[in-house]
C-alpha cells in the first residue's frame, strides 16, 4: 500500500476482492464488487478477502510477494482471524482498521527418497502419522536433542497467530501475538505421557527426525501444503516474509487472542 489510507478519497482506494465458492461469500463479492469495483491485485492497495479463516490462509499464501495489507469479511463458520461482513462504508473501515504484522514458518522437509521440499506456514506445521501404528518422533532444538523418542500420533509447532486453531484443539497453550514465542505441541502423546508440550523463542530451530519411518511413515503439513513420507523435519520463523492483517478498532486480533483465554 502506498501512503496512509486516511489521506485517500473513497474513489482512490483500490480494492483487490478474494472470496470463498460457497454461495454467500459468492453473493456478497457481487454485491461489494458493484458497489466499489474490483482491482488486480498487483494494482490495488488492500486485498479484502470473504470467506472464513481457510479463505483467508490461502489468499495470504496466494498474495503474500505482493506485500498488499489484508481485510477480512467473515462469510464462514469460524471467521477468527475475520471482521464481521457490511457491505456499507468499507472505504471507512479500511482507513480507521489497525494492523497487526505476522511472521510465518518456514518448514524445510527431506523425503524418504532423499527429496527435498519447502513450504510455509502462517498458522502451524503439524506432523502426523499415515499408518494405524503410532510415529516415534526425536525432537531437537537448536542442534541439541531434547526428546530422544516421543511415541505419538503427531506433533505440531504453531505461530501466535494460529495457536487458537489446530493448536489448541491439541490442548496446546494460546499465544499472545506479542508474546515472541512458538508453541510446540504434541498429539495425542503415548510416551512420554506426561509431556504436554513447551514454548519456545520465536528464533530456534526446531528439528524432528522420523523414527523407524519405513514401519511407522509421517506426512508433514505446513497450513496447505502437505508432504508424504518424511524423514526429518526443520521448522524456523522466516522474519523475511510478513504479512499485516487489518482489523477493525473493536475486534482487533490481539484482543481477540486475550479473550480466547478466558472463554469456557
Amino acid at each position: 500500500m502506498h501512503g496512509p489510507l486516511k489521506t485517500q478519497t473513497k474513489l482512490m482506494v483500490k480494492i483487490s476482492f478474494f472470496a470463498s465458492g460457497t454461495p454467500e461469500a459468492q453473493t456478497a463479492l457481487e454485491d461489494l464488487t458493484s458497489l466499489y469495483k474490483n482491482t488486480p491485485v498487483e494494482e490495488s492497495d488492500i486485498i479484502v478477502v470473504i470467506g472464513g479463516d481457510g479463505t483467508m490462509l490461502e489468499t495470504l499464501h496466494k498474495t503474500n510477494a505482493h506485500g498488499k495489507p489484508v481485510y477480512g469479511m467473515n462469510c464462514g463458520s469460524v471467521g477468527f482471524l475475520m471482521n464481521p461482513y457490511s457491505l456499507q462504508n468499507l472505504p471507512e473501515r479500511l482507513d480507521k482498521a489497525g494492523k497487526v504484522t505476522i511472521y510465518p514458518l518456514r518448514m524445510n522437509v527431506t523425503d524418504k527418497n532423499g527429496k527435498k521440499h519447502e513450504a510455509i506456514a502462517f498458522n502451524e506445521v503439524s506432523l502426523l502419522r499415515e499408518t494405524r501404528q503410532a510415529a516415534k518422533l526425536k525432537i531437537s532444538v537448536d542442534n541439541t536433542v531434547r526428546i530422544p523418542e516421543l511415541i505419538c500420533d503427531g506433533a505440531l509447532l504453531s505461530t501466535p497467530a494460529g495457536s487458537t486453531a489446530y493448536n489448541l484443539s491439541a490442548r496446546g497453550p494460546i499465544l499472545p501475538l506479542s508474546a515472541n514465542v512458538l508453541a510446540l505441541t504434541p498429539i495425542s502423546a503415548f510416551r512420554p505421557r506426561r509431556w504436554h508440550g513447551a514454548l519456545l523463542p520465536r528464533h530456534v530451530t526446531v528439528r524432528f527426525d522420523i523414527l523407524e519411518d519405513e514401519k511407522r511413515p509421517v506426512s508433514a503439513t505446513a497450513d496447505f501444503t502437505e508432504i508424504r513420507d518424511v524423514k526429518t523435519v526443520e521448522i524456523r520463523q522466516s522474519r523475511s516474509i510478513a504479512s499485516t492483517l487489518l482489523f477493525n478498532p473493536d475486534h482487533h486480533l490481539e484482543d481477540r487472542i486475550l479473550n480466547e483465554q478466558f472463554t469456557n
